[in-house]
């Protein structure tokens, strides 16, 4: 704690607005360096071999990558003690923002981590600095085409096959995302077959755009309030009740950040945010989802950042911070509680002929693939190394396939199986339940 803040009882206005670094320095001065937000806790931990949960610092164990030194640059940044250089950008940009540091925080000290990460970025784009190169070629790829690859706007519903049903009109519209839309059309196919099969009607949005994660994930608030409106506005003109989305990087960008960008809950969104992990357990469930075609194979689950510790519900908040840290009105924190753990494996165990099998590192303790929130982009090497890391816990535990929750880690991991040649088969959960239906 600094001095002059050692015996001052006089409180401070405070707000969860990460617009303004300032509302986190309290967060970055009270960071005591205990490394919670780098080591699974002794408790959860399986053994010295995957005892890490921070990709940054594992890509770079010099203690700037890792959020404890990242803590103290921001307290840098707003002394106005460092300027914004290029290794700086390097360090603050090398992360995927998957909120590990946070949750590990949380059971610790209850320091907002995560946002104040997100407020170093926008506050380096406020200054002129940031976001990198490669992330401004993203930005260009999004105003021109609606999409992150710049690909041909007109080719976005090109997956969408003559043996998918979509309504004209329903109460469940599916956002497809960039990744699925361009990149990973059997995601979409699988996610439709899937909807179908649970007899879910659904339609498409008339004219989609990109769901602005990067841009937000950047520090590139305007141009992401912008599209968080505009996609919003889009949804509510179509009546629907719901929105499915199929990958995590979109699910925590409408369920979390989008209420965050415009200072509203995620209860005032006027729709509700699933992902098809929902939809497909909630069908089995009910019985209206049969899986009964065996998938013979051991496999195993990673769990996806945007549907594991970062997507609990957004409720503004802010108010006053006294003595110790006391805050008024009390603030429930997000601690990654509210994941979607348990419908994955539900849907995995059900499948016939298949063997579930966990790794070491599971739920809001999983390692994360490395590849989102721009971090692919600018930053290849730290993903390969990420993607690497976690593909030897797979082989850990035998499996013969690696399935997750969202089209980023699919592409990821499948890239660093190709490049090592190893004889491990990534899939999407979408893929493995319609291989199953």
């Amino acid at each position: 704690m600094r001095k002059d803040e050692m015996f001052d009882t006089k409180k401070k206005k405070v707000a969860l607005d990460v617009t303004n670094l300032k509302n986190f320095v309290y967060d970055m001065d009270h960071c005591i360096k205990c490394k919670g937000c780098y080591w699974v806790e002794h408790t959860y931990m399986p053994g010295v071999q995957f005892s890490v949960r921070c990709p940054s610092n594992y890509w770079n164990d010099f203690d700037a990558y890792g959020a404890f030194g990242k803590m103290r640059i921001g307290l840098g940044i707003v002394d106005g003690k460092l300027e914004w250089t290029d290794k700086l950008l390097e360090i603050i940009y090398a992360d995927p923002l998957c909120g590990a540091c946070d949750v590990g925080c949380k059971r610790n000290l209850d320091l907002e981590i995560g946002l104040t990460l997100e407020a170093l970025r926008i506050k380096a784009v406020q200054d002129g600095a940031g976001p990198m190169p490669a992330h401004k070629k993203v930005a260009k790829n999004i105003a021109a085409k609606h999409n992150q690859f710049g690909s041909p706007h007109e080719n976005r519903r090109k997956w969408a096959t003559k043996d998918v049903k979509i309504a004209d009109k329903a109460d469940t519209v599916y956002f497809v995302g960039c990744s699925a839309s361009y990149v990973n059309p059997e995601i979409a196919k699988a996610t439709a077959k899937v909807l179908n099969a649970c007899g879910k009607k659904f339609m498409l949005l008339p004219d989609e755009w990109c769901c602005g994660n990067t841009l937000y994930s950047v520090g590139m608030i305007d141009e992401a309030r912008e599209l968080a409106k505009r996609n919003i506005e889009a949804v509510k003109k179509t009546g629907a009740k719901t929105l499915v989305v199929s990958c995590a990087e979109g699910y925590r960008m409408w369920k979390a950040d989008y209420p965050k960008l415009l200072n509203i809950a995620t209860a005032d969104l006027g729709f509700e945010v699933v992902h098809l992990i929902e939809v497909a357990d909630e069908a089995l469930k009910k019985g209206t989802l049969k899986l009964t075609k065996p998938v013979d194979c051991r496999l195993t689950y990673h769990d996806s950042c945007g549907v594991s510790r970062l997507c609990d519900p957004w409720t503004p908040w802010s108010g006053e911070r006294g003595w110790m840290g006391m805050v008024s009105p009390p603030l429930k924190r997000r601690r990654g509680t509210t994941g979607l753990y348990a419908q994955s494996r539900n849907i995995l165990s059900a499948i016939p002929g298949a063997k579930f099998v966990e790794m070491p590192r599971t739920r809001e303790n999983a390692f994360c693939c490395g590849a989102g929130r721009g971090a692919k982009e600018a930053f290849p090497d730290l993903a390969s190394v990420s993607a690497n890391h976690r593909l030897e816990e797979v082989k850990s535990v035998s499996a013969e396939a690696l399935v997750s929750a969202c089209p980023w880690c699919k592409s990821n991991f499948g890239q660093a199986v190709k490049e090592n040649g190893d004889n491990i088969q990534v899939m999407d959960i979408a893929e493995i339940i319609s291989a199953s239906l």
